[in-house]
Formats: C-alpha cells, sequence, structure tokens
C-alpha cells in the first residue's frame, strides 16, 4: 500500500499506513479492471460504509446528497468509479473539493501489473471495457492512459499483485476501517424447534437435554428473559459445563471467521418452544462473548408465539 504524500497520508513512525476512517467519509474507489475493486467495495459495505457502484464520475456529489437526505450526514459513503463510467476523471478530485468542501474524501486507487490483469480477466472469461477489437492488454494500456490522473490524485495505492481477495480486506479495513466496525458481530438467536431451524446459522446448539421450565407450574408463564427462569436453567451443573466448552468453541470459529475476512455469525440456540431455555442461554452466551471483546447480541426469533 503506497500512500501518496502530496495528499497527506504516509506511514506512521511504525512504518504502518494510519487508519483514515471517520463517520461521514466518502471513500471513491477506483483503479485498474482486475485488481479488486469489487472486493474492496464489498469489504468498505461490510465496515458500515453506503456503497454505489458503477458510478459516473459527474453524479458522485449527487449521489452522496442523496445519501445525506436519507441516511444523515453521519453515513460513511463509497462509490466506484471506473472506465465504465464515462469521462470527467481528471476532475473528481476538483469536483469532490468545490460541491463537497465539508465532508472527508478519500481516494483509493487499486492497480496491478499487465501480467496479472490479462491473467484475472482471462479467468473471469470477460473482455476489458476499452478492448475494442484489439487484445485484452490494448484495453489494460488503454485503461492505465484514461486512469493516470485519478491514480496520481490518489490518497491510498494498493498494488493488489501479490495479494488474494483476504490480504485486500485486510488492508482496505485497515485503512479505513473504525475499531468497533472490524470486530467480529455475533447475533445470538434463540429458536424452537417445533417452529423451524434458522436457516442462516452458522452454528447450532440445542438446549433440549436441559431441563424445562414449561413443567415447573410458577415459571411456565415466564420467559427465558426473566431472572427466576435463567437462575433455573444456568445454575445447573449441565449448563454451566455447556457454557464453559461452548463458549470457547465459538471464539475459535470467530478467530477465524476474523482471518478469512468474514466478520458476521449468527449462533443457533434453540429448545422446545424458543421460550425458555434457549432464551437464558442465548443472554449468557451473548454477554460471555462480549466479554471476550466480540460485538454481539442475543435475539429472540419465537419469543412471544403461542
Amino acid at each position: 500500500m503506497q500512500p501518496d504524500s502530496t495528499n497527506g497520508l504516509a506511514p506512521d513512525d511504525t512504518g504502518e499506513i494510519p487508519v483514515i476512517g471517520q463517520l461521514g467519509e466518502l471513500v471513491v474507489v477506483t483503479g485498474m479492471t482486475g485488481a479488486g475493486r469489487s472486493t474492496a467495495a464489498k469489504e468498505l459495505e461490510d465496515l458500515g460504509y453506503f456503497v454505489v457502484d458503477n458510478l459516473p464520475p459527474a453524479l458522485v456529489t449527487e449521489v452522496v446528497r442523496l445519501v445525506d437526505e436519507q441516511f444523515g450526514r453521519d453515513q460513511p459513503i463509497a462509490v466506484v468509479v471506473d472506465v465504465r463510467g464515462g469521462t470527467r476523471f481528471g476532475e473528481l478530485r476538483e469536483d469532490l473539493a468545490q460541491h463537497l468542501p465539508t465532508r472527508r474524501h478519500s481516494l483509493l486507487f487499486l492497480e496491478a501489473d499487465d501480467d496479472i490483469l490479462v491473467r484475472r480477466q482471462e479467468a473471469a472469461r470477460r473482455p476489458h471495457p476499452l478492448q475494442g477489437n484489439g487484445r485484452l492488454l490494448d484495453g489494460i494500456t488503454r485503461e492505465r492512459v484514461v486512469m493516470s490522473q485519478l491514480r496520481g490524485d490518489a490518497d491510498v495505492v494498493v498494488d493488489t499483485t501479490p495479494l488474494n481477495v483476504h490480504q485486500l480486506k485486510d488492508k482496505v479495513a485497515a485503512a479505513f476501517g473504525k475499531p468497533e466496525a472490524m470486530r467480529l458481530k455475533v447475533t445470538v438467536v434463540s429458536f424452537g424447534f417445533k417452529y423451524g431451524v434458522p436457516v442462516d446459522a452458522d452454528l447450532l446448539a440445542d438446549m433440549r437435554f436441559l431441563p424445562n421450565p414449561f413443567w415447573v407450574p410458577e415459571l411456565k408463564e415466564l420467559t427465558g428473559q426473566d431472572a427466576a427462569v435463567a437462575s433455573y436453567v444456568k445454575d445447573r451443573t449441565d449448563a454451566k459445563t455447556f457454557l464453559e466448552r461452548y463458549v470457547p468453541v465459538i471464539e475459535t470459529v470467530g478467530e477465524g471467521y476474523l482471518r478469512e475476512g468474514k466478520r458476521f455469525m449468527t449462533v443457533a440456540i434453540g429448545c422446545t418452544g424458543g421460550k425458555h431455555r434457549s432464551v437464558a442461554m442465548s443472554e449468557e452466551i451473548a454477554a460471555r462473548l462480549r466479554d471476550l471483546g466480540f460485538d454481539a447480541e442475543a435475539t429472540h426469533r419465537d419469543l412471544g408465539r403461542e
């Protein structure tokens, strides 16, 4: 990753690129076809940016205005601008400074060696947008000329030649991600097996091995969110053993997800009706995951059903 020193982004004393992502920031993603624009845009979306792909440069400021009106000025925005978008590449930086003087904006340029771009385009089985009737390499050459001004204006230049998808995501996250956005987001969802298993679950555990509070008269009408039911469920030896063994499993899988660039996990915790055991255990699992540094919350799919 190479910063353009003329735009003020340079490595700090440790040699790392400083984090520049802030609420309300506009990131313009551009660069060579096949260099990883789609991967960068997807990562920015995961980081909380509102992303618009294949946008003509002349429409960038209008899109920002529309997003501001709908979501508020604090919403970070990323737009992907490339040769498919037409002309006015050279005026983009000037347009941003003129029409968005109070919004911080950064230009991310992705590039790679010609042989790598050729290989990636051939693997995608798609012609280059500037290839015309010529060779793929001819299109790449033309694109370098068209995009030269944007590359020179870029705040951050990433050479993706040696990078795989996960490494590119890591670089984008390091430059534009807020610390809280880079944590694993875990949704612990309780459910009742009689209503079906959540189709989006990454991990699933069955709490029907624990005694059912439904058969305790004073607990039957309560839920796992009530202290009496939560204690009845969690204070049992089997429940404590399960939590001590299962939460580290989620932690291990979650750390692997982050290494692989995945920042969202759904953990499904089930019981018969989704009212007592699964609710109490989901709340406890989410609390323990938060203690471990994960962004975890408990939701209850079937709570309230008859």
